[in-house]
């Protein structure tokens, strides 16, 4: 093992290790908060973070060790069960991210008529549909064994074993990505942009409001006006880089990988084992990035997981068998009602 697989080990360590603590953060949230089980975006997160981190426990230390030992991890079953998970839960969570964007184009551009057009019984209607749809191609794999270890990516995953499979291998492949990477991204920059054109327009409606009130108050401070002026330029800069971080980190985690993949359909052309490698573990991160891009990050998730973090030290500290102050039981108590 040279000094570039020793750093794409630690790096891959240090992904796994991330994605399991912030998707294991983002379900305790879901559990113990009611108000975000019911609500539809709700829906979509535990299912993105239900497949990271299946992804985390189960496809990175196998890649870990295919990059430690510079061969296949596991017994032949075996990898290909694994190699089944990495087709199926790959495609599932990039499906699960085009749903939340989904919700949030309608919840921006139609927000009368969010609660119709988006119910609970259609969120559950999408995420059945990504289930079918990533299984269908992970079974289509299977039926025609192309589920194998690949040492160009040192992964258990998408392998063509036997040339005169080539055409059939390369429709197959051609398929997945378009329905799975290519119709998420395209969802992606169609809602986002959508939803960035709203938000702009309203920060320009609000800007206008701003100017007319800081004109008519001739008498107002400088500083003042100086500090609204710059907080209409953050309200600007907030919406577009948001939408900058959901499509630009899909972009760089998952297409590098897919372009790879695609290109190595070529029967003259060889990948480097190197950038295979790199190219896999960057599709790695983005389930380490997927908890903060549209979870943790947000008020509501900070507080629930705060209510759950009180209560956990609140146990450690006080057990049930010794008795602790009155005053300790108000302060917890009010502070779960205020999380929650």
């Amino acid at each position: 093992m040279d000094f570039a697989e020793i750093l794409f080990a630690l790096f891959l360590v240090v992904v796994a290790v991330v994605s399991l603590l912030s998707n294991v953060s983002v379900l305790l949230c879901f559990v113990h908060s009611a108000e975000i089980r019911r609500q539809v975006p709700g829906i979509f997160t535990m299912n993105l973070s239900f497949c990271n981190i299946l992804i985390t426990v189960l496809n990175m230390p196998t890649t870990l060790v295919g990059i430690v030992k510079n061969r296949q991890p596991l017994g032949d079953q075996a990898c290909r069960t694994v190699s089944f998970l990495d087709t199926f839960l790959s495609a599932n969570a990039m499906l699960s991210m085009a749903a939340l964007s989904v919700d949030r184009w309608i919840a921006v551009v139609f927000p009368l008529s969010y609660a119709t057009k988006m119910r609970y019984r259609d969120a559950v209607c999408m995420v059945c549909y990504s289930w079918l749809h990533s299984l269908t191609f992970a079974l289509v794999a299977l039926l025609f064994s192309w589920l194998d270890y690949s040492q160009v990516y040192a992964s258990c995953t998408l392998h063509l074993s036997h040339e005169r499979d080539r055409v059939k291998f390369t429709v197959f492949t051609v398929a997945f990505h378009s329905a799975s990477f290519t119709l998420s991204l395209l969802t992606l920059c169609f809602t986002y942009l959508k939803v960035l054109r709203v938000a702009r327009f309203h920060c320009k409606r609000i800007d206008v409001i701003t100017m007319q009130t800081l004109f008519l108050l001739v008498d107002i401070h400088p500083s003042v006006k100086q500090r609204c002026l710059a907080e209409q330029k953050r309200r600007k800069q907030r919406a577009t880089k948001k939408i900058t971080i959901f499509i630009g980190s899909f972009i760089i985690c998952f297409a590098p990988y897919v372009i790879t993949r695609l290109v190595e359909l070529l029967p003259s052309v060889g990948v480097n084992r190197h950038w295979g490698i790199v190219s896999k573990c960057l599709t790695y991160s983005k389930a380490a990035s997927d908890p903060f891009a549209y979870s943790l990050l947000r008020q509501q998730y900070r507080k629930v997981l705060l209510g759950v973090l009180n209560r956990l030290l609140r146990r450690d500290l006080y057990p049930s068998s010794s008795g602790h102050s009155s005053s300790v039981d108000t302060e917890h108590d009010c502070c779960l009602q205020r999380v929650n």
